[in-house]
């Protein structure tokens, strides 16, 4: 292996190793997602209003997993669906007051988990910046495959 292949792969190891080690807490009544849960509820928390279709493509998942996991995160009162005016067809997604309310006592949570590991706001922006380069670049990869592999069908 070279050192560059290495280094790759120390750092998918690393990042693989520290999300085990997020826990989430033993506070039950901050509700509990799985992580596919976790990416569509933080989807639609950064983007009220998006559309379902904008949602799933943006998760990477095929429309009968993301209605799925819609319905789950509906059932437990952390997404809403809101017919557009014009066109009942359309629906958009918001995230519901528990769900910011979840999401802000997991960051708090996640806070007191972290804090003291590294205090440089400087260090944190750029590894922060780093990982959102990362998933942004994994997220296109995976669309231009999927893109190629329906190509050659």
């Amino acid at each position: 292996m070279n050192d560059d292949t290495a280094d790759l792969s120390d750092l998918a190891e690393l990042i693989l190793a520290v999300g085990r080690l997020i826990q989430l807490p033993g506070d039950q009544s901050i509700g509990t997602c799985t992580p596919i849960e976790s990416s569509v509820l933080r989807f639609i928390s950064r983007n009220p209003g998006a559309s379902a279709r904008a949602a799933a493509e943006a998760t990477l998942l095929t429309s009968s997993n993301f209605s799925r996991v819609l319905r789950g995160l509906e059932e437990r009162g952390l997404v809403s669906r809101e017919a557009h005016t014009n066109d009942a067809r359309r629906v958009s997604l918001y995230p519901t007051d528990l769900a910011r309310e979840s999401r802000r006592r997991l960051g708090e949570e996640w806070h007191r988990l972290l804090q003291g590991i590294e205090d440089d706001p400087a260090n944190i922006y750029e590894l922060t910046a780093t990982l959102r380069r990362i998933e942004s670049e994994l997220v296109s990869r995976r669309r231009r495959e999927g893109a190629r592999r329906l190509a050659q069908e």
